[in-house]
Parts: C-alpha cells; sequence; structure tokens
C-alpha cells in the first residue's frame, strides 16, 4: 500500500503503517487520519508527538498504562483516575487509541498487548 504526499509515494504495509520511519511527516499523520475517518485536535497531537519523540528516545512504544500514568496526571485533575483518561483517549481515537497512535506517529506496528 502507498500514501501519495506532494506527489511523493510514501510506502505503508496493508494496514497503514510505514515501512520506512525517516518517511513520517505531520502531512503523512493527517493523511492517515484522514483515510481513518479520523478528525486531530491539538490533544490529538500533542499524544502523536509525544509517542514519536518516545519512541526517537526509548526504541519501543509506549504502553497504554505509562501513557494513563504519565499523561493522565499533565492533563489535569478530571483525568485523575486510569478509567477517565482512558474514555478520553477513546474517544479521540475510537478503534484502537495505542495502534492509531502509533500509525499516526509513523511509529513500527505495536504487538497486540500493547
Amino acid at each position: 500500500m502507498s500514501v501519495v504526499l506532494n506527489d511523493r509515494v510514501i510506502e505503508t504495509d496493508e494496514q497503514g503503517f510505514l515501512l520506512d520511519p525517516d518517511d513520517w511527516s505531520d502531512a503523512f499523520a493527517e493523511k492517515i487520519a484522514e483515510q481513518d475517518g479520523l478528525r486531530l485536535y491539538d490533544e490529538s497531537w500533542g499524544l502523536i508527538g509525544y509517542f514519536h519523540d518516545y519512541y526517537q528516545q526509548y526504541h519501543t512504544h509506549p504502553s497504554m498504562r505509562q501513557l494513563v500514568l504519565n499523561l493522565g496526571r499533565q492533563h489535569g485533575m478530571h483525568f485523575h483516575d486510569r478509567k477517565a483518561y482512558e474514555k478520553f483517549l477513546y474517544r479521540l481515537f475510537p478503534r484502537d487509541p495505542m495502534r492509531e497512535l502509533c500509525k499516526l506517529a509513523g511509529l513500527p506496528k505495536p504487538e497486540p498487548d500493547t
């Protein structure tokens, strides 16, 4: 599968995950979000950036637990518990927040239990 951005062909797997992480850009994330029927909000971009930076630093995906514990606290008191933050993530990315965020951030496909 491939995505065309500015007359350039970007290769992806059959689910839309990048084959070459160096091809990632904001425009790629926007195109994939559009194809997946997602609207990206400021919070979405913050999460995409978090995933991209986390992977660059640790060479692995953050887990749902890490995401909830770290970012849930940063996003304010209304996310004081894990379930509230998970609901927030599922409102932004209804099908599967972890897989969708990895795809939008240009990361490799996560393992099923991530």
